[in-house]
């Protein structure tokens, strides 16, 4: 809530976790108090960190006693501001940095239990100790982490072959507002018995409880991979060479990331061991990851007649095969660094939205002329999952331009973009969320009975408004 929290209070909620895991000094909460990109800077008094899921239970039902606003918050990789607590407010935050077990393996039903602090890059880590495949990869995996995940219903890399964290998810264990504890870590695939509280948690950014464990579901370890790159001459060639992959591949394509040329030239120049792959220049490139099941050699064949293929139609102009694990991980580091390779470049304006994937090409070509036409010398890096039609629609700032009047642009420049992606039938967040970045536009965009649902919906779980306020959707 807005008021001060007294000192004899904070005393209470710290004796919870004990003195070793509860932050008060400026320097320690600092970290805890900014957004990943910066645009958002809040307060606290306090950061608890709980050891499980019984003192998380302690912590919300002191915190629905006395009203006290939380904030929950696992590897603070958000990047629209839902993990970050309110200006000028008390919000009190529950890192679950402590919680990161994983609690269970079970390879022959393909399932991993794990505290919903569990860093990513270790559930993938104990899977692959199984044989197994946890497919959820986003560049941020080696720090953020499973709780988080679910409540942004993250996408990463893999949904073309494997589905966002929601596909991902079989049950959840959930510590509501009033600090009672839901039991949903159910292992089954097929459980028609009443409404589907889990998929309510997923996607809701901490808004209706925080999510401390999570039944994932697993696969088997592809025996043959293979990865490649190849540059193109439009993105409308782009689309077709997807579709000939999909005809070709069919579940054993894993991968389809589109670039543009400034995005590589930008990955080059500014991230470490990061290099052209090609010869030549090329307007727009492909990533291609094929997976399969039986044998090296399916997917080998698979990739060559693919690439093949795709020359003789005129819609690959130049490629190359990863010929190791080396080569096929730098490729992939590639396209994950691309967003951090534009820091150096200045100021960058981001957008995370989709498109049904056939209107790629018309809406790339309609928003680079809008916002060219808006704002001459813009460097636009749009790039992303072709295969889902998720594209990061990011816009560097001029070159020479001052970097604070570009970023004061930022709702003028969403205002055109998102325009154009409503008009093509998308979504304005496709995997980052709405955090507090978009939550005045999200009532813009949804219908009255959308939000109104939405709004019934939060007063349900949390009647008290404490449960991550200022969040998703304004209930003032």
């Amino acid at each position: 809530m807005s008021a001060a929290v007294s000192a004899e209070l904070l005393d209470r909620f710290t004796a919870i976790v004990g003195e070793k895991h509860a932050l008060r000094s400026e320097a320690d909460l600092a970290p805890h108090l900014i957004e990943n990109r910066g645009l958002y800077h809040g307060s606290s008094p306090l950061l608890l960190k709980p050891g499980n899921v019984e003192e998380v239970s302690a912590i919300m039902k002191l915190a629905s006693e006395t009203g006290t606003a939380v904030v929950p918050q696992t590897g603070n990789t958000g990047l629209v501001g839902g993990q970050t607590p309110r200006e000028s407010k008390s919000d009190i935050i529950i890192s679950l940095e402590r919680m990161n077990r994983i609690r269970d393996v079970d390879p022959v039903a393909n399932i991993l239990v794990a505290d919903g602090g569990a860093i990513l890059a270790e559930v993938q880590k104990a899977a692959e100790a199984h044989g197994r495949l946890f497919p959820l990869s986003l560049g941020s995996e080696g720090s953020c982490r499973i709780g988080g995940n679910l409540s942004t219903n993250a996408g990463g890399t893999a949904v073309l072959a494997y589905g966002n964290m929601r596909q991902l998810c079989l049950g959840l264990e959930v510590v509501l507002p009033t600090g009672e504890i839901w039991d949903g870590l159910r292992r089954l695939k097929k459980d028609n018995t009443g409404y589907d509280l889990r998929d309510l948690f997923i996607g809701a950014e901490g808004t209706l409880g925080i999510i401390t464990g999570a039944v994932l579901k697993l696969f088997p370890q592809p025996l043959g991979r293979q990865v490649a790159f190849a540059g193109l001459q439009s993105v409308e060639d782009a689309l077709a060479f997807f579709n000939l992959a999909g005809s070709l591949c069919g579940t054993s394509l894993t991968g389809f990331e589109l670039m543009p040329r400034f995005g590589v030239e930008i990955t080059s120049k500014h991230i470490e061991g990061v290099r052209d792959p090609l010869e030549s220049p090329h307007p727009w490139y492909v990533l291609i990851d094929i997976s399969t099941s039986d044998s090296a050699e399916t997917a080998e064949r698979m990739m060559n007649a693919l690439l093949e293929k795709g020359f003789e139609e005129g819609l690959v102009q130049d490629a190359t095969i990863a010929a190791s694990v080396a080569q096929q991980q730098a490729l992939w580091h590639m396209r994950e660094s691309m967003s951090d390779a534009q820091k150096p470049e200045g100021g960058s304006i981001k957008h995370d939205v989709s498109v049904p994937v056939s209107k790629i090409p018309h809406f790339m070509a309609e928003a680079s002329e809008a916002v060219l036409a808006a704002m001459p010398g813009a460097r636009i890096c749009a790039f992303g999952h072709m295969g889902d039609g998720n594209i990061h629609y990011n816009i560097s700032q001029p070159v020479g331009a001052d970097k604070a009047a570009f970023i004061g642009r930022w709702r003028e420049m969403n205002a055109i973009v998102h325009g154009l992606v409503r008009a093509h039938g998308g979504s304005i967040s496709a995997e980052h969320g709405i955090g507090q970045l978009k939550r005045d536009e999200l009532a813009s965009i949804r219908s009255d009975i959308e939000m109104d649902l939405m709004r019934r919906i939060k007063h349900a779980f949390d009647p008290a408004g404490i449960m991550n306020p200022g969040k998703v959707i304004s209930v003032d």
